[in-house]
């Protein structure tokens, strides 16, 4: 049996929470971290203003997007650490997608796994979907770590279809069923139970 917590949105170290103004400034300031960005959105994208900081405001404070359902994600001490989000919600066919980012300085304690853990467990147990597909540039080692950590399969992979930094990368494919999530927390909680 998995680890209950009290607080469905509380994990180990972080918690999901909405999205509100302030967060954006912080999203803002995250898009200065250059390498990151070309990581996750696959280029570098043009400077943000505060016109489309209060634009993502409006759209996805509260939950207000049908299509993407954005989280921030903070510390149990209310410090903001990054944002996660569920996307292409597919009810039919019971797929989505994932992706978030954590800000430079809080990245590799874990903030990362915690919150995709949480998120998951909310699409998976509470929206009945059943797959989640995800991707990333095959050069992103700290993410295809974190999927493998998740569950997530290596399902294929599109070669040279992203353009970054004068080069062109491969696109790497991957995918979680919700029996392999459940496998994976079964795990993950078996060795919690031995340490």
């Amino acid at each position: 049996m998995t680890e209950q917590l009290d607080y469905f949105w509380k994990g180990t170290v972080v918690r999901l929470r909405a999205t509100q103004k302030s967060d954006w400034e912080d999203w803002r300031r995250e898009q200065q971290d250059s390498d990151a960005v070309r990581l996750m959105e696959w280029g570098i994208e043009l400077p943000k203003s505060e016109a489309s900081e209060r634009a993502m405001s409006d759209e996805y404070d509260d939950f207000r997007s049908n299509y993407r359902r954005m989280f921030a994600i903070e510390t149990h001490d209310n410090v903001l650490v990054g944002l996660i989000n569920l996307s292409g919600m597919d009810q039919k066919n019971g797929t989505f997608g994932i992706s978030f980012c954590i800000n430079k300085q809080f990245r590799k304690n874990g903030y990362g796994l915690d919150a995709a853990r949480i998120a998951l467990r909310y699409a998976f147990h509470e929206l009945r979907l059943q797959k989640c597909n995800s991707g990333c540039v095959s050069i992103n080692e700290a993410s295809r770590a974190l999927h493998r950590k998740l569950g997530f399969r290596e399902e294929g992979l599109r070669r040279r279809s992203i353009y970054m930094n004068g080069q062109y990368y491969d696109d790497l494919l991957l995918g979680l069923l919700r029996e392999e999530f459940d496998e994976a927390e079964e795990r993950r909680f078996a060795n919690d139970q031995k340490k």
